[in-house]
C-alpha cells in the first residue's frame, strides 16, 4: 500500500505514465496552508480535519447558505458556492451543515430550464466567465452547479427523505440539469461554453447514465488533451474520478499520461490562476491519480 500512495502507474499501449504521488504530496506539504494539509490527509487516508479548521474553510458563508464572489460581498455566487464545495469536499465536509445549505441554495437557485445564471445584480462585477446573461457563461454555471449536486447529494440527503436514486435528495433537481445540458449539445458532442464545462457537463451525464452523450464528449477532451494547460487537466482528471470513472478507463489514461508529462521538478503542477494557486492544482492532481480504494 505504501509503494501504491508513492506512484499511480498506468498503462496506456506501449506508453506507461507514471504520476509521482509522493512528490506531489511534498510539494503541498511544503507550499500549502493548514486548510491545503488537511484536504492532503483527507484525500490520502481520509484523516478527518479538526473542527476549528472546518469552520476556517467555510467562513465567509452568506446566510442563505451560498457564498460571495468577493470578501463582504452581499449576493451569493453560483462559481464561487460550486469553488468553496470544491475545497469542503477535499475535506470530507460535504455533510456538514454549511455544505448542506450551500447545496440547498444552489438547488433553489435552478431555473425552469434546468440551468442555472448568476443573479443580474452581479454583472458590472463578475468575470466573464460567470456574466449573467451571457448563455456560455450560463452553460457553466449549470454543468458547474449540477456536478456538486449530482455527487454531494447521496451524502447531504438535506431537502427531503431518503432518496437511493442518483443525487439522492436532489434526483430532480440533477436529473433536469443533466437533460438541460444534453439538450444544448452539439450532435459531435461539442458543448457551447467554456472548456471546464465539458468535462463538468461530461461528469453529470456520466451519473444519469446518460453514457452516449458523455462519451461525446469526452472524446473531443480527449483530442484537445495535448495542448491543455496542466492544471486543466488536472481539474478534469480530479472531477470525472470524482464522477466514478475509474484510473483504467481511456480518459483517464489520457489524463494521467498528460500529468506525468507536465509534472515539475519540485512535484507540483501550475495552475492557470498564477503561482499562488499551484498548491490548489496539485491537489486535484493527486485526486486524479491516488490509488482507487479496495473493493
Amino acid at each position: 500500500m505504501a509503494d501504491s500512495l508513492r506512484r499511480r502507474r498506468v498503462c496506456a499501449g506501449s506508453v506507461t505514465a507514471v504520476v509521482d504521488l509522493e512528490a506531489a504530496i511534498g510539494f503541498v506539504v511544503a507550499h500549502g496552508d493548514a486548510v491545503d494539509r488537511a484536504r492532503l490527509s483527507w484525500l490520502r487516508n481520509g484523516t478527518v480535519a479538526p473542527a476549528a479548521l472546518l469552520e476556517t474553510a467555510e467562513v465567509g458563508q452568506s446566510s442563505d447558505g451560498g457564498w460571495p464572489a468577493t470578501w463582504g460581498g452581499e449576493v451569493s455566487s453560483i462559481d464561487a458556492t460550486c469553488f468553496r464545495l470544491g475545497e469542503l469536499d477535499d475535506l470530507g465536509a460535504l455533510g456538514r451543515p454549511a455544505a448542506r445549505r450551500a447545496l440547498d441554495w444552489l438547488a433553489s437557485r435552478q431555473q425552469a430550464d434546468g440551468g442555472w445564471q448568476e443573479d443580474t445584480s452581479l454583472a458590472d462585477s463578475a468575470p466573464e466567465w460567470a456574466r449573467p446573461g451571457d448563455p456560455e457563461a450560463g452553460f457553466l454555471a449549470s454543468a458547474n452547479a449540477g456536478f456538486w449536486l449530482t455527487v454531494a447529494g447521496l451524502d447531504a440527503r438535506a431537502s427531503g427523505p431518503l432518496d437511493h436514486r442518483v443525487g439522492g435528495a436532489y434526483a430532480g433537481v440533477v436529473q433536469a440539469a443533466a437533460h438541460s445540458l444534453a439538450a444544448r449539445l452539439r450532435p459531435d458532442g461539442g458543448w457551447p461554453s467554456y472548456l471546464a464545462a465539458g468535462w463538468l457537463s461530461a461528469a453529470v451525464l456520466h451519473r444519469q447514465e446518460m453514457f452516449q452523450e458523455s462519451a461525446r464528449i469526452q472524446v473531443l477532451l480527449a483530442e484537445r488533451m495535448p495542448t491543455m494547460s496542466p492544471g486543466d487537466v488536472a481539474w478534469l482528471g480530479a472531477t470525472l474520478r470524482r464522477a466514478g470513472i475509474e484510473p483504467q478507463e481511456w480518459i483517464m489514461v489520457r489524463a494521467l499520461r498528460r500529468l506525468t508529462e507536465t509534472q515539475r521538478s519540485d512535484g507540483g503542477w501550475e495552475s492557470d490562476d498564477g503561482h499562488q494557486f499551484d498548491v490548489h492544482a496539485t491537489l486535484a492532481a493527486i485526486r486524479a491519480a491516488r490509488p482507487a480504494p479496495p473493493a
